[in-house]
């Protein structure tokens, strides 16, 4: 019973937003938008919290937000991790382990309103915003960003190219608004005259219609080394994602695997990873 309620949920604010869009098409793109920049999990579980507690913490303020810092400290370089969406830096646990090994100082982060970080929502804006505030406190000299994270550590290196970074790895990562709001769409079965009203928002939001913003057309302009790790069969991000970024960015490295998943906590990812980072 309780999942054919859950089935049944998206279709009926799906149904919902058609009906508001007719009456108010600036509050049904408001609610539209909110509810995916709203996440459901991603906050740390007990059985995660003996992981994290090994590491050094430090909050820090980003705008109206408390960001949980973390730090292995090592005698090497700098990299720092950034999650995906409704996760947190637990999810690095494996990578995590590769690194301590080869004595790199790691950092990580929880987004806004994920892991032990405060807020409610969490949009590329406001992740790029704490990405920032984060590699200008800390100076790290890599850095590898999941799914969401990926996507925001190259649109953070397109618009602050000047920093510490030497080099950047994603995995796994999307590249185009449009295929999340089009995947929103199709899980909802909203109308077209939503997308419409939440492509105006967005665009009088941040300055950027939903169908202009792709990391794929970034790239062109980032100067550093890249690896861009995906897997073909990848259902979350598709996995021309990275061959556009991969296509467009000069410097940068594509590695295509099969059967991987979206998480990709394979040892091979982070042996390739590592190669990478020593080379």
């Amino acid at each position: 019973m309780k999942r054919f309620f859950q089935r049944l949920l998206p279709l009926a604010i799906g149904k919902y937003f058609n009906l508001l869009v007719l009456l108010a098409p600036k509050k049904a793109a408001q609610k539209a938008y909110l509810l995916f920049c709203t996440p459901r999990r991603g906050k740390v579980l007990p059985i995660q919290s003996e992981f994290l507690a090994n590491a050094a913490y430090e909050r820090i303020t980003v705008e109206d937000m408390e960001i949980q810092t973390y730090r292995w400290p090592g005698k090497g370089k700098k990299v720092l991790l950034i999650h995906g969406w409704e996760s947190n830096t637990f999810r690095w646990r494996n990578l995590i382990g590769f690194l301590k090994d080869a004595h790199y100082e790691i950092l990580a982060f929880d987004a806004p309103a994920h892991g032990h970080s405060t807020g409610k929502i969490l949009n590329v804006v406001r992740y790029t915003a704490c990405t920032r505030s984060v590699v200008e406190r800390y100076q790290p000299d890599y850095i590898i960003g999941h799914s969401m994270g990926g996507l925001t550590a190259v649109y953070h290196q397109y618009l602050h190219p000047v920093n510490s970074l030497k080099k950047i790895v994603t995995i796994g990562s999307p590249s185009d608004l449009k295929d999340l709001m089009l995947q929103y769409q199709k899980i909802l079965r909203f109308n077209d005259s939503v997308l419409q009203a939440l492509d105006k928002y967005v665009k009088g939001r941040f300055g950027f219609g939903i169908r202009e913003f792709s990391t794929g057309i970034y790239a062109k302009d980032i100067d550093i080394e890249g690896l861009l790790i995906h897997d073909e069969l990848d259902t979350i991000a598709p996995f021309r994602a990275s061959e556009k970024v991969h296509n467009n960015w000069k410097g940068s490295r594509l590695i295509k695997t099969k059967g991987y998943g979206h998480s990709m906590h394979q040892d091979f990812v982070s042996e390739q990873v590592m190669d990478f980072l020593n080379s």
